[in-house]
């Protein structure tokens, strides 16, 4: 294959190409023939992920954009991982847009992605986040499907991360008004995957995934609502799901685990939290052995942190710091302390937050931002938990559900309120630049919201 095939120009039409959705009759969706995406992508690594509809082999050629040639790998779907691929690919080049083509039967997908700068470069970064996607019933349009995607394409980001709410497996999608497929709720593996696998064929997000790597992690969704790991019989079948469907790269000592970290050059360092996996029981109250984390990676989080040598530290929470959330007991971190009620409610994860904080403090890290989802409404709040010591979060979504509205914000890490605003689907966009950190909130239809410069604190 000529390696200029894959080029911007004719990507386009190679996606369109690869996406021939039938019109899906009563009772399912048609699932898409092939899928492909890139992730958890380093500046020398990518994992390059597939989906086929059987268990034939798959060619791939992968290689960088205009090179006079590519190399090839083979990949073998199987039954046993729902017909889904990860394929690890190394030796890359940094800093460099990659194409990458698929072959299965007489399907075909090209896609392009973008390689990490090394650790001491200093590169401009374009990073997109939000989540939610699919919630109250607010699932694949007959007429659009989920239009949001096409927005985030055009911003042509080196990568998205996906924060949470990946699927709403515990949540029905009523055929009209969704394209038909998601009408049940999740009880098995088998019901996680077809969640997923109706998700992932909406062409627009196939697009948008084929040209962009992405980072995911999950929230609660993916498996039920406000659910916590250890104590949470579908955990298993719908991590397995998510993990199939993702190209995530667990590590190789712990094949279950979401958390993880990744460097794009002397700028960013995005690191993942797992908010589900090891949290205590929702209703447990606050206090010295309630924990969101777990000691490992509450461990892992602040040493990452505070030997990172990257200007800006993004971390990725699935649930929001300062905004309550959960119904009769808190879901997220904070305690829901207001100055009409200090007490709050004692059910959150304060302490550990808490904990966190005052570790960052002793060890002078500073430019943290928590990225988040989760509400469904967009947020940017400057946060000054203790005196000198200034963080920012950023919440967007959702991409598609039910639209909530900005409420109260928890008093305890002190913030103030830069913009806050619900009612439609949004997602942020991180530029990173040696200059500042530009912050957007954008609307499905691609119109900028807001809009703020954050300047880099020097290092103390």
């Amino acid at each position: 294959m000529r390696p200029g095939a894959a080029r911007g120009g004719r990507l386009a039409r190679l996606i369109l190409l690869l996406l021939p959705l039938a019109v899906p009759g009563p009772g399912a969706a048609t699932d898409p023939p092939l899928l492909a995406a890139v992730g958890d992508v380093t500046d020398r690594g990518a994992v390059l992920w597939l989906r086929a509809a059987g268990p034939e082999p798959a060619s791939i050629e992968i290689g960088p954009v205009g090179a006079a040639a590519w190399r090839r790998l083979d990949a073998r779907p199987a039954a046993d991982a729902d017909f889904t691929v990860k394929l690890w690919v190394q030796g890359l080049e940094p800093a460099t847009r990659h194409g990458y083509r698929v072959q299965w039967r007489r399907e075909a997908i090209a896609g392009e992605f973008v390689t990490a700068p090394p650790p001491d470069r200093d590169a401009p970064v374009t990073l997109l986040w939000s989540g939610d996607l699919g919630g109250g019933g607010r699932c694949r349009s007959p007429d659009g499907g989920f239009p949001v995607f096409r927005a985030m394409a055009a911003r042509r980001p080196d990568l998205f991360v996906f924060a949470g709410d990946t699927v709403y497996a515990d949540q029905r999608c009523p055929a009209p008004p969704s394209v038909p497929g998601a009408d049940f709720v999740a009880a098995d593996l088998a019901g996680f995957r077809a969640k997923h696998r109706y998700q992932r064929g909406d062409p627009g997000l196939a697009a948008f995934l084929a040209g962009t790597a992405v980072y995911a992690t999950w929230d609660d969704h993916e498996v039920r609502g406000d659910f916590a790991g250890p104590s949470e019989p579908l955990m298993p079948a719908g991590r397995q799901a998510f993990l199939e469907y993702w190209p995530v790269r667990p590590a190789a000592e712990e094949p279950g685990r979401l958390y993880r970290s990744a460097r794009w050059g002397r700028l960013v360092e995005l690191l993942l939290l797992d908010t589900r996996q090891y949290r205590s029981p929702n209703a447990q109250p606050d206090g010295p052995e309630k924990t969101m984390l777990g000691a490992a990676q509450r461990s892992w989080l602040v040493e990452r942190l505070a030997r990172s040598d990257a200007v800006w530290k993004l971390v990725v929470s699935s649930v929001p710091l300062s905004v309550p959330t959960g119904r009769w007991v808190r879901d997220g971190w904070a305690n829901r302390r207001t100055p009409l009620d200090p007490t709050g409610d004692e059910t959150g994860f304060e302490h550990e937050l808490l904990e966190i904080v005052h570790a960052l403090a002793a060890r002078r890290v500073r430019n943290v931002v928590w990225l988040s989802a989760d509400v469904h409404w967009a947020e940017v709040l400057r946060l000054t938990p203790l005196p000198g010591l200034v963080f920012h979060e950023l919440i967007a979504g959702p991409l598609r559900a039910t639209h909530g509205h900005p409420r109260w914000t928890d008093a305890t890490l002190g913030p103030v309120r830069l913009f806050a605003e619900g009612g439609y689907d949004n997602f942020g966009e991180l530029r990173a630049e040696a200059s500042g950190l530009t912050v957007r909130i954008l609307d499905a239809g691609g119109r900028e919201r807001f809009r703020t410069v954050l300047a880099p604190v020097p290092p103390a």
